[in-house]
């Protein structure tokens, strides 16, 4: 299970976005793409070399330095530069 939305943007250059997470309105990571390890362009050669990708496929490239623990309660909030924010409220497992 993975959330993402509310859409997909097309057309944008993944090669340099900021990316910005905050937990309960404070800044948690902040970094860009082009610092990731591996490049996105290579990530998706790479990915291509060993299955078919299509359209509305989505890729997982990791999260930058900076995660911490979350607790029931917590909001935490992604912001991807050229897209847009999601916000997800933490809440603890049904027994």
């Amino acid at each position: 299970f993975c959330p993402v939305g509310p859409w997909i943007v097309t057309g944008l250059d993944p090669s340099d976005l900021e990316i910005r997470t905050e937990v309960n309105g404070l800044l948690r990571q902040r970094s860009r793409t082009s610092l990731m390890l591996h490049d996105v362009g290579a990530v998706i050669e790479w990915i291509s070399g060993v299955m078919t990708l299509l359209p509305g496929d989505l890729i997982l490239t990791g999260t930058p330095e900076g995660v911490g623990p979350l607790e029931a309660g917590d909001s935490v909030s992604v912001t991807i530069e050229g897209i847009g924010t999601l916000t997800n409220p933490v809440v603890r497992k049904a027994k």
